[in-house]
């Protein structure tokens, strides 16, 4: 059985993908934005952590909370994007581990090192952004993501106990939630898209050992 993806695939989620600054005025059901969740989380983090915290702003005052924490040549897009994701991390992502790694003590691993918990929070809560957007390309959706933003502010107003929800203040008590990037989600307007830039070829980014 051939498991390779069709090169038709491929295209969708990186060779004709592109990342996008203007919408179309279409939104994304809660459906899909669930969807993107249930299908991104399955991909490996370390330990099993998921570290991830992601606030999905759909509303115009929910947007309107973020905007002063955006560099100004991100307000419009952001503003007229249908969501933008705030893809988080909890440094105190371990608490969850003896669920989601239940055959090992993976807790103590990280709940006398705060070095180690704070790195791998980052590494891997960045990966699962990577996670999202490949996700959301493959449900259809096109993507934005950024990093011109006050991560400080953004913190402040969202999370200013280090939680964002009921369910996180239950589950971790002493949650650390801290903002990683932005990322527009959308359907994107291919006709304001600016031409491509180029890649490094294999010989400038590679090596075979």
């Amino acid at each position: 059985m051939d498991t390779r993806l069709s090169a038709e695939g491929i295209d969708l989620l990186f060779r004709n993908a592109r990342t996008h600054n203007a919408w179309l005025d279409k939104p994304i059901a809660d459906d899909t934005l669930r969807q993107l969740y249930e299908v991104m989380k399955w991909g490996p983090t370390s330990a099993n952590a998921a570290p991830a915290r992601i606030v999905f702003l759909k509303t115009r005052e929910a947007k309107q909370r973020l905007m002063p924490a955006l560099a100004p040549g991100n307000v419009e897009k952001t503003m007229a994007a249908p969501v933008t994701a705030i893809i988080a991390y909890d440094r105190k992502f371990y608490e969850q581990l003896p669920k989601l790694m239940p055959h090992v003590d993976a807790r103590a691993w990280f709940v006398g090192d705060p070095a180690l918990a704070d790195v791998t929070a980052r590494r891997n809560a960045a990966l699962q952004g990577a996670y999202l957007i490949i996700t959301a390309r493959a449900l259809g959706l096109d993507c934005g993501p950024m990093s011109g933003f006050d991560a400080a502010r953004v913190d402040a107003e969202f999370f200013p106990d280090g939680h964002v929800n009921p369910f996180w203040r239950e589950a971790v008590p002493n949650a650390e939630v801290k903002t990683s990037f932005l990322c527009n989600l959308g359907y994107g307007d291919r006709a304001k898209l600016y031409p491509r830039n180029p890649r490094l070829a294999f010989e400038e980014a590679c090596s075979l050992l």
